[in-house]
């Protein structure tokens, strides 16, 4: 595809569906650059930007940094040469508000949710254990340790029921607004993440290429 298609695409679903995956399997796909508010960010204040000091003023104290200075940001890095004919959005817009502000600035031409049931998620999660000597990911049922590393395994403290289902319910409360919103401009494309990676990822490239 080597970014053949011109503007934006927009990537989201529920922690835990496999977003991380599937966007650096988008950018080879596409070449497109992934972007998150979060690394646009930390660069802004690394490189002591007007803005970058605007929204470091707003995270020293705590707060939110507020959406028209991302916005300001992700003009910024719109104007890179390496986004000239659009970028991954990974995680952004979250909010319908957000959405609309991104209009202004970025012409996003396809939207995908990954979508997977609360139950699978809560399995997906809670299942995880860390080896907190290497750092490395397994889970009790699809990627089990050997013996030899099952008893040093820990659970992350964020990896419980509870926590987990309040953030889902947090995700719908805001993505489902959201989904609609791209749903009636038809550029919603949904997903079936509960297949395997490379399934979910076919099926990604297929929306992207019509």
């Amino acid at each position: 595809m080597d970014g053949s298609i011109d503007g934006s695409i927009v990537l989201f679903g529920p922690p835990g569906a496999g977003k991380g995956t599937q966007a650096g399997r988008i950018v080879k796909l596409t070449g497109k650059p992934a972007v998150s508010t979060g690394d646009i960010l930390r660069a802004a204040v690394v490189a002591g930007t007007d803005l970058g000091m605007s929204a470091k003023g707003f995270m020293d104290v705590g707060e939110l940094v507020p959406d028209e200075v991302i916005i300001g940001l992700i003009a910024e890095r719109l104007e890179a040469d390496d986004a000239v004919r659009g970028v991954l959005f990974d995680g952004y817009p979250r909010t319908i508000a957000q959405a609309e502000s991104l209009e202004n600035v970025a012409k996003v031409s396809n939207v995908i949710s990954i979508e997977v049931p609360d139950d699978e998620i809560v399995e997906r999660i809670v299942g995880r254990r860390m080896d907190p000597e290497t750092g490395d990911i397994y889970h009790i049922k699809f990627k089990p340790a050997s013996n030899k590393i099952q008893s040093r395994l820990i659970q992350r403290k964020d990896d419980n029921e509870s926590t987990v289902r309040n953030r889902l319910a947090a995700y719908h409360v805001q993505t489902a607004p959201l989904a609609d919103w791209y749903d009636e401009r038809g550029l919603l494309s949904r997903v079936d993440g509960t297949r395997s990676i490379a399934d979910v990822g076919n099926d990604i490239a297929s929306k992207l290429s019509t």
